[in-house]
């Protein structure tokens, strides 16, 4: 999968989690700029891993922070 078409799809994912699309920017951070709450978190990482078939691990959590982040963690676990 290329970054295009991992960007594309993971806007796609916000937009079923709930976020306008004006504020998606890869520099947003998921709690501060687009008020991602413990439950937007676990139905944003269900679509994430459906969409994607990838499974995120507790442990990497920490690391999708952010629009940027996440695209990241994509392209290094997406064929």
């Amino acid at each position: 999968m290329d970054a295009k078409e991992i960007r594309r799809n993971l806007y796609k994912v916000f937009r079923q989690t709930g976020i306008p699309r004006d504020v998606i920017d890869e520099k947003a951070s998921l709690k501060d700029d687009l008020f991602m709450d413990d439950v937007d978190m676990a139905c944003f990482l269900f679509y994430l891993e459906t969409r994607f078939k990838v499974e995120v691990k507790n442990e990497e959590l920490p690391k999708l922070n952010s629009v940027g982040s996440t695209i990241n963690y994509l392209q290094q676990h997406c064929a």
